[in-house]
């Protein structure tokens, strides 16, 4: 029998993720990659495979897979039920797929995005070094559809354990995100910068891969006008678009951008956490230095 995963149910929005390209934005490559690193990688550790093996980035109602030969998956990520055949199995924890047996990862009880890594790893064809799907420039693996192949590379060690699994935060009640101001700030009145620490926004419907847009919190207000030439964005970079209100830059986001950055989220829990916040979840943000 081959070897493989087939997608039967491809789910609202399913890609293929790993540790994304950076290094490539000189030549107007994205860097991509999975959203809420500390999930994936759980994911990927709990299988037994090296740190950077491609798994699934599944966005609130899950994925439907066929197991073409026995093999060994791990659900992370947003919480969801798991089953195997219409069976109840454990979410964050090494789960036996027998050859021919159905993976229904449901719909995210919170949060938004899950995690399936399968052991030995999801073997597409490497881009610029990366298997991770990249929304804004079309480069990697097209988003899955029903009736695709997905190839699994060679196994690697024994899964691990899924204790660790209760060692990630939950999706976030409220987005606290740290900002380290600048490259812009001083395009922001000296009263409208004050009043960002004290601001409540929320998590925009609008929000993607590529950003996480706010909503109704307080514009902010530029002390100059004019346009600002294109330069170079960096993940977490907090753009403020003509509405004044912030967009975080997320995995998939632009190299270039014209709008001013009014500060940055350095990489981490923060924006693991901004990977899993549903719209309408408050944020606000902390200074950072």
């Amino acid at each position: 029998m081959a070897e493989g995963l087939l997608v039967v149910r491809p789910g609202a929005l399913t890609t293929v993720q790993d540790r994304g390209r950076p290094g490539y934005a000189h030549l107007g490559v994205p860097r991509s990659g999975a959203l809420d690193t500390a999930a994936y990688a759980l994911a990927n550790r709990l299988v037994g495979n090296a740190a950077d093996a491609a798994a699934l980035e599944t966005t609130l109602d899950g994925v439907g897979l066929r197991a073409l030969a026995a093999t060994t998956v791990a659900v992370t990520g947003a919480p969801c039920p798991v089953r195997v055949s219409g069976r109840p199995v454990a979410w964050g924890a090494p789960v036996r797929l027998p050859a021919g047996a159905e993976l229904e990862v449901g719909r995210a009880e919170s949060g938004v995005r899950g995690y399936v890594a399968v052991r030995g790893g999801l073997a597409v064809p490497a881009v610029l070094g990366s298997r991770s799907t990249d929304l804004l420039s079309g480069l990697g693996p097209p988003v899955l559809s029903a009736g695709m192949l997905l190839p699994v590379g060679t196994a690697g060690p024994d899964p691990a354990p899924g204790a660790d699994a209760c060692g990630l935060p939950g999706p976030p009640s409220e987005l606290l995100l740290p900002l380290r101001p600048g490259p812009r700030s001083d395009w922001f009145t000296e009263a409208s910068l004050a009043g960002l620490w004290r601001a409540a926004f929320r998590v925009s419907a609008r929000s993607n891969r590529i950003g996480l847009r706010t909503e109704a919190g307080p514009a902010l207000v530029r002390a100059r006008a004019g346009e600002l030439p294109s330069e170079g964005m960096v993940l977490g970079a907090v753009q403020v678009p003509p509405d004044g209100l912030p967009v975080v830059f997320l995995a998939d986001h632009p190299v270039t951008g014209g709008y001013p950055v009014v500060g940055v989220v350095p990489p981490g829990p923060a924006l693991d956490a901004a990977a899993q916040a549903r719209p309408g979840v408050p944020v606000r943000f902390v200074r950072s230095r």
